[in-house]
This record gives C-alpha cells, sequence and structure tokens, in this order.
C-alpha cells in the first residue's frame, strides 16, 4: 500500500468528492445507487458497477486516513 501513501490526501478527498457528486443533476449516482441498494431494488450489473465506480475513491480516502491512524499510533 505504499502506492496509496504517495498520493497526497487533499487532492484525493476532493477527486472523491467529485465523484461522489457527478452527475451534480438531477440526483448524484452515488445517492441514488445507496439509495437503491437499502431499498433492495439495485440488481442490475451496470447499477453495481457504477455504485462502485462513483464509491472507489471515497473507499481509498478512508483506508489511507485508517493507514495514517494506523502508522501514527505505532510510532508512538
Amino acid at each position: 500500500m505504499r502506492w496509496l501513501e504517495k498520493i497526497p490526501l487533499i487532492p484525493l478527498l476532493l477527486a472523491a468528492i467529485f465523484m461522489g457528486l457527478a452527475p451534480f443533476r438531477p440526483e448524484p449516482h452515488l445517492w441514488e445507487k445507496l439509495t437503491m441498494l437499502f431499498s433492495g431494488s439495485l440488481t442490475q450489473p451496470l447499477d453495481m458497477f457504477d455504485l462502485l465506480q462513483h464509491s472507489a475513491l471515497l473507499i481509498l480516502v478512508a483506508i489511507k486516513l485508517v493507514l495514517g491512524r494506523r502508522k501514527e499510533e505505532l510510532s508512538q
């Protein structure tokens, strides 16, 4: 996971927010797909791929933050 450590947090966070909110109108895809997931109507493979695509950078941000915190705890 060294490649993830090399990516600066702020640009990654901005890209994650942008991808999470795209397209801005009429409704962000991530919100739409999460709504479908929790209602049980996320059944089409294309919709599942869309959910993964729009949430991938948010998942990377979360992993980066968890690994950074774990690294800080181990260094103390």
